[in-house]
């Protein structure tokens, strides 16, 4: 069996790599013998993103508050809401994506790692740069959609026409 095969993901969509102390954030460790271990990381989602600035535990401020949003009481009533702020810049990261407060640690913590690299390197983060290239795609994408709307009414409209001077003719005979 290929070791693809152990991890029930296909082929194609995954990437084993050695680990010799530490695993990258959101990677899951998985033991094939007792002196290897490898992780598993989806290729299908995200490019491998540049390192970016690393955060210190000790300019982070962590706090867990109640959640919100639907869901009922599971979420309203539960601290699994994380709100993280970064001394330095001032910036507050509040997640609450999931119902493990692990998870949203984990979370947030990404997601403010990238919020403090666009904050120090502006333009030059690899984050900016693509949420940039993100959004221009989008634009190009509405921008096409808006033009085949507009070539189907005047298509309809020809099309229409066409027909409508048809049935005037043959209403003038008779």
């Amino acid at each position: 069996m290929s070791i693809s095969g152990l991890f029930r993901l296909p082929a194609s969509l995954t990437r084993i790599c050695t680990v010799p102390w530490g695993l990258g954030l959101g990677e899951k460790l998985t033991l094939l013998s007792p002196g290897i271990a490898a992780t598993v990381v989806q290729m299908a989602g995200k490019k491998d993103c540049p390192a970016l600035l690393p955060l210190d535990e000790n300019e982070l401020e962590e706090q867990f508050v109640k959640g919100h949003g639907p869901g009922g009481q599971a979420t309203n009533k539960t601290s699994n809401c994380v709100v993280l702020k970064h001394i330095p810049s001032g910036i507050v990261v509040k997640c609450h994506q999931t119902r493990s407060v692990d998870h949203n640690r984990k979370l947030a913590r990404k997601i403010l790692q990238e919020k403090v690299d666009v904050f120090y390197h502006g333009e030059n983060s690899p984050i900016y740069k693509e949420k940039r290239e993100a959004a221009k795609k989008k634009q190009e994408r509405k921008k096409r959609a808006k033009e085949t709307l507009e070539k189907k009414k005047l298509l309809k409209q020809l099309w229409e026409s066409s027909k409508n001077p048809a049935e005037k003719v043959s209403a003038d005979s008779s």
